[in-house]
């Protein structure tokens, strides 16, 4: 059989940036803390001056060892490189829209703005506390949310000893503030 009827066609080749990655609510900007602001720089430098080049070095050898239809190096090679530079590409688009917000200027204050640590009790008695962050930089893991959460959208603006509804998916919700917390500026 020839080989133009049997060779798979090269996936992943569209430009989905945005489809697994959170989108911005429209109108809005892209707040991010200054370390998250560091760390998305860093991770764009370091796939442009070290991962990409080692790739493309790969890549290239491989392009040189003859059939490419069943070089290995060469296959994986080109996969990775299009992750990459699709990588790069949301990293850039992200970078060059992100509004910086030092958390550390409310330090002191018992306002909830972004960046701020919250801890807040539910109706049910639970307390939980949560760090408010950038769309890109938020790890819940870490008790980190978005701004643009459910609960963040609830807690921005209340203070300490307020109570917010906050509609969750077993219906509307009262959580009071108990405390609010901000990193000390730089050189405290």
């Amino acid at each position: 059989m020839n080989k133009a009827f049997t060779r798979e066609p090269e996936a992943d080749t569209g430009d989905d940036d945005e489809l697994a990655l959170p989108a911005l609510p429209q109108g809005s900007k892209n707040y991010v803390t200054p370390a998250g602001y560091a760390r998305l720089r860093e991770e764009l430098i370091s796939l442009l001056d070290d991962e990409r080049p080692k790739i493309v070095d790969v890549v290239s050898w491989a392009a040189k060892n003859g059939d490419r239809s069943e070089n290995g190096d060469y296959l994986y090679g080109k996969k990775r490189l299009r992750e990459i530079d699709r990588r790069i590409r949301f990293l850039t688009k992200r970078l060059d829209i992100a509004e910086v917000v030092d958390p550390s200027a409310h330090h002191g204050g018992d306002q909830v703005f972004f960046g701020a640590t919250v801890t807040y009790a539910s109706a049910r008695g639970e307390d939980r506390t949560i760090t408010i962050k950038g769309i890109d930089e938020a790890d819940s893991a870490h008790g980190e949310v978005s701004w643009i959460a459910p609960i963040a959208r609830a807690l921005l603006k209340a203070r300490v000893g307020d109570e917010v509804s906050l509609m969750t998916p077993g219906g509307l919700e009262t959580i009071e503030v108990l405390a609010v917390s901000y990193p000390a500026p730089a050189g405290h």
